[in-house]
């Protein structure tokens, strides 16, 4: 039997379709997210929460003239799908495939690309004044969630709205809130007055006749506005909205797409700002996902039948973040200093235990970083050690918290840099390779990254024991253990360790590529014969300055390995001492990623791609630095 589904290639086509045949629609897209995000992974539970609301606004609004801007947007499944890229569904995250966020390189109905929480309402403002400084008429709808909407610059963009009062349509998609039965009704009862145009358009004439009564006009127009906010009050959680200036309507259920369809057909011709306020439910439609919607936020491949993430080899070693959460736990049992702070990341960043067994001492601040590097300023004031778990992607938002509240001051505060370089799947906005770059120039700032996940437990007790700010960077996953003679006393500010001595060629490798540089060493010994140094550089500030300046001076030829960019990296670094210790006849070849925004991909496809594997590696050394030829030519 053919699907409703197969016959929708843009939303003029959904525009087609009667009302009543939309929520069939909607379960056959929900069916088209599960079956594939079961094989590709992906964002579920907040897509399969905004099929419905996705659909009324495509059915409702003039899509791609009228704008829809998705904050973060890992809800925009059931968006793509409808907007031509059905075909093309299978290959969500995949390299070279659809991206799991908008992309305004995929689409014209994707406006941006984006993949980082309140930053819509900021670029819908823009938007709007762009438009009536053009003279232009369309609508501009944002879709915000509620945890991205209590960011700092969501806040400040609603301000701003609220004050110019453009018009503006800001949807919040509350899935964390419920509708009680009883204030459900009278909410729903309430806002079918209020939605209604003839009502708007009899509040708008008695407005502009109240105002006209002289002497009384102002003050009885304000009396009936109180009244009007005061019955609102009473019944819908709307008066935070109303005092920026935004008229609200709401709480409205998010699955029932009439409801929505008719909401929104008599809201878009208001000339003001307004906020509607819809309730989902994350997961909706899928029984695992409505269980547990943590665990299918962001999901790997699974059993649709069972909801059990699908059976990957275990090589039994610890991934770093593992090594993190569990060092936390042994650190705070020793010390009451210690205080832990994330992001809205609590899970991620393997901080759940911490915030289990201290709850005094742990602080999830909500999608705030800025908020979070000065919060953990504050308490480093009065004697505490705070760690700041963070992905690196994310901890670009706290920048000027960084060099202002922390490093300017000298607080020892430790930002615990999870998902540091390539990431994968989730793409450009959220691959963590300029951390290195916007960090190690800041003064005071140490920073650091461990070869595996033991070294990452001593860096730990490092940074508890140093009386500055350190960063420490680690990448997602696990990698080898090399048997380092790291212990939390061997870690010595600024100072490198040997793991192989040799004269012909000097690899120093930072944090994760330690690991590739022992295998491209293999590569090298066996098919050139060459004897090489290999060095794990555990700092990217300070360097090790005497251990570096031998390389210089003795070898003479030095590769550099880095997962980050090459601009203003580990690289540039070394580059930067050799330059300033005038040493002579030092040749130089940094290896990282360009400084590109990275495509989304399978981890092991990108360092493939970008020829960051010990082979590609090895043949850039031998075309770029050396003379030599292989010592068999069967290899």
């Amino acid at each position: 039997m053919e699907r409703i589904l197969d016959n929708i290639r843009n939303p003029e086509d959904l525009r087609k379709l009667e009302l009543e045949q939309l929520p069939a629609l909607a379960q056959e897209i929900r069916q088209e997210i599960i079956n594939t995000v079961s094989k590709t992974g992906g964002h579920l539970a907040s897509s399969l929460g905004a099929v419905e609301l996705t659909l009324a606004l495509h059915y409702t609004f003039n899509t791609p003239t009228d704008c829809l801007l998705w904050d973060v947007g890992h809800q925009v499944y059931t968006h793509k799908i409808l907007t031509g890229r059905l075909e093309r569904f299978s290959t969500l995250r995949q390299l070279g495939g659809l991206s799991g966020f908008p992309n305004k390189d995929e689409s014209p109905y994707d406006l941006v690309t984006c993949g980082h929480a309140s930053t819509s309402v900021s670029t819908a403002l823009g938007l709007a004044i762009a438009r009536d400084l053009k003279k232009e008429a369309h609508k501009i709808a944002v879709i915000i969630g509620d945890a991205a909407l209590a960011g700092g610059m969501a806040f400040e963009a609603l301000n701003q709205a609220g004050h110019l009062k453009k018009d503006l349509i800001i949807i919040l998609n509350d899935n964390e809130l419920s509708i009680s039965p009883t204030i459900g009704a009278l909410s729903r009862y309430l806002n079918r007055i209020l939605t209604n145009p003839a009502y708007n358009r009899i509040r708008r004439d008695v407005e502009g006749v109240l105002k006209r009564i002289p002497r009384f006009g102002f003050r009885a127009y304000r009396a009936a506005r109180r009244l009007e906010e005061g019955l609102k009050n009473l019944l819908v959680p709307g008066m935070l909205f109303e005092e920026l200036g935004f008229r609200y309507f709401g709480p409205i259920d998010g699955h029932n797409i009439a409801q929505l369809v008719r909401t929104f057909q008599n809201l878009k011709s208001l000339n003001e700002p307004i906020l509607i306020h819809v309730v989902t439910k994350k997961g909706k439609g899928y029984r695992f996902a409505e269980e547990r919607p943590g665990d299918f936020h962001g999901t790997g491949p699974f059993n649709i039948e069972t909801g059990e993430k699908a059976v990957t080899v275990k090589d039994g070693r610890k991934t770093f973040t593992e090594a993190f959460g569990e060092k936390m736990v042994e650190l705070a049992n020793r010390d009451e200093r210690i205080i832990g702070i994330t992001a809205a990341m609590i899970d991620g960043t393997g901080m759940g235990r911490f915030a289990s067994d201290f709850p005094d001492r742990f602080f999830d601040v909500g999608i705030s970083e800025e908020h979070a590097v000065t919060f953990a300023a504050g308490v480093c004031l009065k004697g505490f050690r705070p760690f700041v778990a963070v992905y690196s992607t994310f901890l670009q938002r706290g920048y000027d918290q960084i060099i202002h509240d922390v490093c300017l001051q000298n607080l020892p505060v430790v930002f615990c840099i999870d998902r540091a370089g390539v990431v994968g799947e989730d793409g450009p906005t959220h691959q963590g390779l300029f951390d290195i770059a916007y960090l190690r120039h800041i003064p005071n700032l140490v920073v650091m990254a461990p070869q595996d996940p033991d070294e990452l437990a001593s860096m730990l007790e490092f940074a508890l024991r140093y009386k500055g700010p350190v960063a420490i960077r680690y990448p997602k996953g696990s990698a080898i253990s090399h048997k380092s003679q790291a212990t939390s006393q061997s870690i010595q500010l600024g100072k490198a360790e040997v793991v192989k001595e040799g004269g012909d060629l000097a690899i120093l490798a930072l944090g994760s590529m330690v690991d590739i540089a022992i295998e491209t060493e293999g590569i090298l010994s066996q098919k050139y014969g060459l004897n090489c140094q290999i060095v794990n550089a555990r700092f990217a500030r300070p360097l090790d300055d005497q251990l570096i300046g031998r390389a210089a001076s003795v070898i003479k030829k030095i590769v550099t390995l880095e997962e980050g960019v090459l601009d203003g990296g580990f690289g540039s670094a070394v580059l930067e001492f050799i330059e300033q210790g005038n040493f002579k006849d030092v040749r130089v070849k940094r290896i990282g990623f360009p400084s590109l925004f990275l495509e989304h991909g399978r981890r092991n496809e990108i360092f493939a791609k970008y020829n960051m594997t010990p082979e590609a590696i090895s043949n850039c050394v031998m075309n770029d630095l050396m003379d030599k030829k292989p010592v068999t030519s069967n290899q």
